[in-house]
Protein backbone atom coordinates (compact mmCIF):
# COMPACT_ATOMS: atom_id res chain seq x y z
CA UNK A 1 0.00 0.00 0.00
CA UNK A 2 1.28 3.13 -0.70
CA UNK A 3 0.28 6.06 1.26
CA UNK A 4 1.65 9.11 0.00
CA UNK A 5 3.88 10.61 -2.19
CA UNK A 6 7.20 11.71 -1.34
CA UNK A 7 7.62 14.82 0.94
CA UNK A 8 10.53 17.48 1.04
CA UNK A 9 11.70 19.22 4.29
CA UNK A 10 13.08 22.88 2.99
CA UNK A 11 15.60 24.01 5.80
CA UNK A 12 15.03 27.89 5.20
CA UNK A 13 17.77 30.04 6.06
CA UNK A 14 17.98 33.49 7.97
CA UNK A 15 19.81 36.37 6.71
CA UNK A 16 22.81 34.79 6.01
CA UNK A 17 22.34 32.48 3.50
CA UNK A 18 24.77 29.38 4.70
CA UNK A 19 23.58 25.52 5.11
CA UNK A 20 25.40 26.19 8.97
CA UNK A 21 23.41 28.76 10.38
CA UNK A 22 22.31 28.43 13.79
CA UNK A 23 18.57 29.30 12.79
CA UNK A 24 17.15 27.08 10.60
CA UNK A 25 13.73 26.54 10.23
CA UNK A 26 12.32 23.21 8.79
CA UNK A 27 9.38 23.11 6.99
CA UNK A 28 7.54 19.91 5.69
CA UNK A 29 5.78 20.06 1.62
CA UNK A 30 4.71 18.00 -0.28
CA UNK A 31 6.74 16.86 -3.45
CA UNK A 32 3.47 15.17 -4.61
CA UNK A 33 -0.08 15.70 -3.89
CA UNK A 34 -0.93 13.05 -1.19
CA UNK A 35 -2.87 10.34 -1.45
CA UNK A 36 -5.86 8.95 1.04
CA UNK A 37 -4.82 5.76 3.40
CA UNK A 38 -6.80 2.95 2.38
CA UNK A 39 -8.07 0.09 4.99
CA UNK A 40 -5.75 1.58 7.96
CA UNK A 41 -7.40 -0.48 10.12
CA UNK A 42 -6.04 -3.63 8.44
CA UNK A 43 -2.69 -2.24 8.24
CA UNK A 44 -2.54 -0.82 11.56
CA UNK A 45 -3.28 -5.05 12.31
CA UNK A 46 -0.69 -6.38 10.25
CA UNK A 47 1.73 -3.54 12.60
CA UNK A 48 0.24 -4.79 15.71
CA UNK A 49 1.53 -8.15 14.53
CA UNK A 50 5.13 -7.26 13.61
CA UNK A 51 5.06 -6.34 10.43
CA UNK A 52 7.75 -3.87 9.56
CA UNK A 53 6.31 -2.59 6.54
CA UNK A 54 3.01 -2.17 8.10
CA UNK A 55 4.40 0.19 11.05
CA UNK A 56 6.37 1.87 8.57
CA UNK A 57 2.95 2.79 7.05
CA UNK A 58 1.03 3.14 10.40
CA UNK A 59 3.60 5.48 11.30
CA UNK A 60 3.66 7.67 7.86
CA UNK A 61 -0.38 7.79 8.16
CA UNK A 62 -0.35 9.00 12.21
CA UNK A 63 2.76 11.82 10.86
CA UNK A 64 0.70 13.24 8.04
CA UNK A 65 -3.20 12.85 9.41
CA UNK A 66 -4.18 10.86 6.33
CA UNK A 67 -6.08 8.06 7.18
CA UNK A 68 -6.20 8.89 10.60
CA UNK A 69 -5.96 11.28 13.37
CA UNK A 70 -2.32 13.36 13.26
CA UNK A 71 -0.47 11.69 16.14
CA UNK A 72 2.97 12.63 16.09
CA UNK A 73 3.51 10.24 19.26
CA UNK A 74 2.31 7.67 17.62
CA UNK A 75 4.31 8.18 14.24
CA UNK A 76 7.12 8.27 16.47
CA UNK A 77 5.86 4.89 18.26
CA UNK A 78 5.66 2.90 15.41
CA UNK A 79 8.30 4.45 13.15
CA UNK A 80 10.63 3.40 16.29
CA UNK A 81 9.04 -0.11 16.36
CA UNK A 82 9.89 -0.36 12.39
CA UNK A 83 13.26 1.54 12.62
CA UNK A 84 14.61 -1.46 15.05
CA UNK A 85 13.53 -3.94 12.81
CA UNK A 86 16.19 -2.11 10.17
CA UNK A 87 13.62 -0.56 7.65
CA UNK A 88 15.34 1.61 6.72
CA UNK A 89 12.60 4.40 5.74
CA UNK A 90 11.19 4.17 8.96
CA UNK A 91 14.62 5.16 10.30
CA UNK A 92 14.77 7.78 8.01
CA UNK A 93 11.59 9.47 9.30
CA UNK A 94 12.71 9.03 12.77
CA UNK A 95 15.32 11.26 12.23
CA UNK A 96 12.94 14.01 10.91
CA UNK A 97 11.00 13.03 13.93
CA UNK A 98 14.05 14.14 15.88
CA UNK A 99 15.27 17.14 14.10
CA UNK A 100 11.74 18.49 13.86
CA UNK A 101 11.05 17.56 18.24
CA UNK A 102 7.56 16.18 16.67
CA UNK A 103 6.39 13.53 18.97
CA UNK A 104 9.46 13.12 21.03
CA UNK A 105 12.13 15.72 22.61
CA UNK A 106 14.19 17.39 19.52
CA UNK A 107 17.45 16.20 19.27
CA UNK A 108 20.07 16.73 16.10
CA UNK A 109 22.09 14.10 17.96
CA UNK A 110 19.59 11.23 17.25
CA UNK A 111 18.14 12.57 14.06
CA UNK A 112 22.09 12.73 12.91
CA UNK A 113 21.96 8.69 14.73
CA UNK A 114 19.18 7.51 12.66
CA UNK A 115 19.78 9.52 9.28
CA UNK A 116 23.37 7.82 9.67
CA UNK A 117 21.78 4.11 10.06
CA UNK A 118 19.28 4.08 7.28
CA UNK A 119 22.22 6.20 5.03
CA UNK A 120 24.78 3.38 5.19
CA UNK A 121 21.74 0.85 4.29
CA UNK A 122 21.89 2.59 1.23
CA UNK A 123 19.10 4.91 1.39
CA UNK A 124 18.70 7.46 -0.47
CA UNK A 125 16.84 10.24 1.04
CA UNK A 126 18.75 9.21 4.15
CA UNK A 127 22.24 10.10 2.76
CA UNK A 128 20.79 13.57 1.70
CA UNK A 129 19.60 14.28 4.93
CA UNK A 130 23.05 13.12 6.46
CA UNK A 131 24.44 15.38 4.11
CA UNK A 132 22.50 18.42 5.42
CA UNK A 133 23.05 17.31 9.06
CA UNK A 134 26.80 17.57 8.38
CA UNK A 135 26.61 20.93 6.14
CA UNK A 136 24.68 22.59 9.03
CA UNK A 137 26.60 20.80 11.86
CA UNK A 138 23.81 19.61 13.42
CA UNK A 139 24.23 16.72 15.57
CA UNK A 140 27.78 16.40 14.68
CA UNK A 141 30.75 18.74 13.80
CA UNK A 142 30.06 20.80 10.44
CA UNK A 143 32.15 19.02 7.88
CA UNK A 144 31.37 20.44 4.21
CA UNK A 145 33.76 17.54 2.57
CA UNK A 146 31.49 15.03 4.13
CA UNK A 147 28.13 16.47 3.51
CA UNK A 148 29.56 16.14 -0.55
CA UNK A 149 30.79 12.87 -0.06
CA UNK A 150 27.02 11.98 1.01
CA UNK A 151 25.34 14.35 -1.01
CA UNK A 152 27.39 12.90 -4.02
CA UNK A 153 26.44 9.46 -3.03
CA UNK A 154 22.61 10.02 -3.41
CA UNK A 155 23.02 12.24 -6.58
CA UNK A 156 24.54 9.80 -8.34
CA UNK A 157 21.71 7.92 -8.02
CA UNK A 158 19.23 10.12 -9.83
CA UNK A 159 18.03 11.51 -6.16
CA UNK A 160 16.52 15.19 -6.97
CA UNK A 161 17.22 16.71 -3.49
CA UNK A 162 20.74 15.57 -3.22
CA UNK A 163 21.49 17.16 -6.92
CA UNK A 164 20.47 20.00 -6.23
CA UNK A 165 22.09 20.33 -2.69
CA UNK A 166 25.37 19.14 -4.68
CA UNK A 167 24.73 21.81 -7.08
CA UNK A 168 24.45 24.38 -4.40
CA UNK A 169 27.68 23.42 -2.65
CA UNK A 170 29.55 23.51 -6.15
CA UNK A 171 27.97 27.00 -6.34
CA UNK A 172 29.21 28.09 -3.01
CA UNK A 173 32.49 26.38 -3.37
CA UNK A 174 32.09 24.32 -0.25
CA UNK A 175 33.93 21.10 0.16
CA UNK A 176 34.86 21.31 -3.33
CA UNK A 177 36.31 23.85 -5.86
CA UNK A 178 33.83 26.74 -6.59
CA UNK A 179 32.60 26.12 -10.27
CA UNK A 180 29.56 27.31 -11.45
CA UNK A 181 29.28 24.79 -14.56
CA UNK A 182 29.17 22.23 -12.70
CA UNK A 183 26.80 23.58 -10.36
CA UNK A 184 24.57 23.94 -13.33
CA UNK A 185 25.52 20.08 -14.33
CA UNK A 186 23.65 19.45 -11.27
CA UNK A 187 21.08 21.71 -10.79
CA UNK A 188 20.12 20.49 -14.44
CA UNK A 189 19.81 17.02 -13.26
CA UNK A 190 17.56 18.16 -10.91
CA UNK A 191 15.24 20.13 -12.80
CA UNK A 192 15.04 17.13 -15.14
CA UNK A 193 12.91 15.92 -12.33
CA UNK A 194 10.45 19.11 -12.08
CA UNK A 195 12.30 19.38 -8.29
CA UNK A 196 11.21 22.51 -7.99
CA UNK A 197 14.21 24.02 -5.71
CA UNK A 198 16.91 23.24 -7.87
CA UNK A 199 14.74 25.28 -10.64
CA UNK A 200 14.88 28.26 -8.20
CA UNK A 201 18.86 27.46 -7.66
CA UNK A 202 18.90 27.56 -11.30
CA UNK A 203 17.29 30.41 -11.56
CA UNK A 204 19.51 32.46 -9.21
CA UNK A 205 22.31 30.90 -10.61
CA UNK A 206 21.65 32.27 -14.66
CA UNK A 207 20.37 36.06 -12.63
CA UNK A 208 23.83 36.06 -10.98
CA UNK A 209 26.11 34.87 -13.05
CA UNK A 210 27.36 32.35 -11.79
CA UNK A 211 27.33 29.93 -14.64
CA UNK A 212 29.61 32.23 -16.66
CA UNK A 213 27.19 34.60 -17.62
CA UNK A 214 24.46 36.76 -16.72
CA UNK A 215 21.21 35.56 -18.20
CA UNK A 216 17.61 37.16 -16.92
CA UNK A 217 15.52 35.71 -19.54
CA UNK A 218 16.75 32.40 -18.43
CA UNK A 219 16.88 33.47 -15.01
CA UNK A 220 13.24 34.46 -15.41
CA UNK A 221 12.10 31.46 -17.43
CA UNK A 222 13.37 28.93 -14.34
CA UNK A 223 11.80 31.08 -11.73
CA UNK A 224 8.53 30.92 -13.39
CA UNK A 225 9.00 27.23 -13.60
CA UNK A 226 9.88 26.97 -10.24
CA UNK A 227 6.42 28.85 -9.24
CA UNK A 228 4.56 26.56 -11.02
CA UNK A 229 5.83 23.97 -8.99
CA UNK A 230 4.84 25.66 -5.69
CA UNK A 231 8.37 27.57 -4.91
CA UNK A 232 7.21 30.80 -2.80
CA UNK A 233 10.90 31.73 -2.90
CA UNK A 234 10.88 31.93 -7.02
CA UNK A 235 7.45 33.99 -6.68
CA UNK A 236 9.31 36.55 -4.48
CA UNK A 237 12.19 36.58 -7.10
CA UNK A 238 9.69 37.24 -9.54
CA UNK A 239 7.98 39.74 -8.10
CA UNK A 240 11.42 41.71 -7.51
CA UNK A 241 12.42 41.41 -11.09
CA UNK A 242 9.28 42.96 -11.95
CA UNK A 243 9.87 45.70 -9.38
CA UNK A 244 12.82 46.50 -10.63
CA UNK A 245 12.44 46.03 -14.06
CA UNK A 246 15.57 43.59 -14.68
CA UNK A 247 14.88 41.40 -17.45
CA UNK A 248 11.04 42.96 -17.80
CA UNK A 249 9.16 45.99 -18.03
CA UNK A 250 8.85 47.88 -14.37
CA UNK A 251 5.25 46.79 -13.31
CA UNK A 252 4.52 47.93 -9.71
CA UNK A 253 1.15 46.28 -9.97
CA UNK A 254 2.64 43.00 -11.18
CA UNK A 255 5.17 42.69 -8.61
CA UNK A 256 2.78 43.35 -5.98
CA UNK A 257 0.65 40.13 -7.49
CA UNK A 258 3.53 38.00 -7.23
CA UNK A 259 4.83 39.50 -3.89
CA UNK A 260 1.24 38.40 -2.46
CA UNK A 261 0.94 35.12 -4.38
CA UNK A 262 4.48 34.03 -2.34
CA UNK A 263 3.64 36.00 1.16
CA UNK A 264 0.15 33.64 0.79
CA UNK A 265 2.23 30.93 0.18
CA UNK A 266 4.11 31.84 4.07
CA UNK A 267 7.12 33.74 2.78
CA UNK A 268 7.51 36.08 5.46
CA UNK A 269 10.15 38.19 3.45
CA UNK A 270 7.30 38.43 0.32
CA UNK A 271 5.42 40.08 3.11
CA UNK A 272 8.00 42.42 3.72
CA UNK A 273 8.59 43.18 0.29
CA UNK A 274 4.97 43.96 -0.48
CA UNK A 275 5.27 46.02 2.69
CA UNK A 276 8.11 48.12 1.39
CA UNK A 277 7.11 48.24 -2.42
CA UNK A 278 3.44 49.79 -0.85
CA UNK A 279 5.58 52.33 0.79
CA UNK A 280 7.71 53.35 -2.49
CA UNK A 281 4.42 53.95 -4.20
CA UNK A 282 3.04 56.02 -1.89
CA UNK A 283 6.43 57.99 -2.12
CA UNK A 284 6.37 58.46 -5.18
CA UNK A 285 2.44 59.83 -5.12
CA UNK A 286 3.89 62.21 -2.56
CA UNK A 287 6.87 63.52 -4.50
CA UNK A 288 5.97 63.30 -7.80
CA UNK A 289 7.94 60.27 -8.82
CA UNK A 290 10.92 61.58 -7.27
CA UNK A 291 13.14 59.99 -4.13
CA UNK A 292 16.29 57.31 -3.50
CA UNK A 293 14.82 54.13 -2.72
CA UNK A 294 16.39 50.81 -2.13
CA UNK A 295 15.12 47.34 -1.80
CA UNK A 296 16.60 44.88 0.17
CA UNK A 297 17.87 42.10 -2.04
CA UNK A 298 14.37 39.70 -2.55
CA UNK A 299 14.55 36.35 -1.28
CA UNK A 300 17.75 36.62 0.62
CA UNK A 301 16.36 35.30 3.32
CA UNK A 302 15.83 31.81 1.18
CA UNK A 303 18.80 32.05 -1.02
CA UNK A 304 20.97 29.26 -0.31
CA UNK A 305 18.46 27.45 1.53
CA UNK A 306 19.62 23.16 2.53
CA UNK A 307 17.09 20.30 1.08
CA UNK A 308 16.28 17.54 3.44
CA UNK A 309 14.26 15.09 1.03
CA UNK A 310 12.09 13.17 3.63
CA UNK A 311 10.54 10.79 3.32
CA UNK A 312 10.13 8.09 0.35
CA UNK A 313 7.79 6.06 0.71
CA UNK A 314 7.62 3.20 -1.14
Amino acid sequence: MRVLGSLAVYLSMGAVSVLAASNCKVNVVFRRAPKQVEHFEKVRAKAAAGDREAEFQTGLAYETGLGVDADPAEAVRWYTKAAHQGEAAAQNNLGGMYLRGLGVAQSDQEAFRWYQRAAGGGYLPAQNNLGFMYASGRGTRANDEEAVRWYRRAAEKGYAPAEANLGFMYAEGRGVAKDGAAAERWYQKAVAQNYAPAEYKLGLLYYHGGAGRRDLDEALRWFHRAAEHGSAAAENEIAYLYEHGEGVPQNFVTAAEWYQRAAAHGLPEARQNLAVLADRQQRAVRTGGGGEYSLPEAGSGLRGEGIVGHPNPR
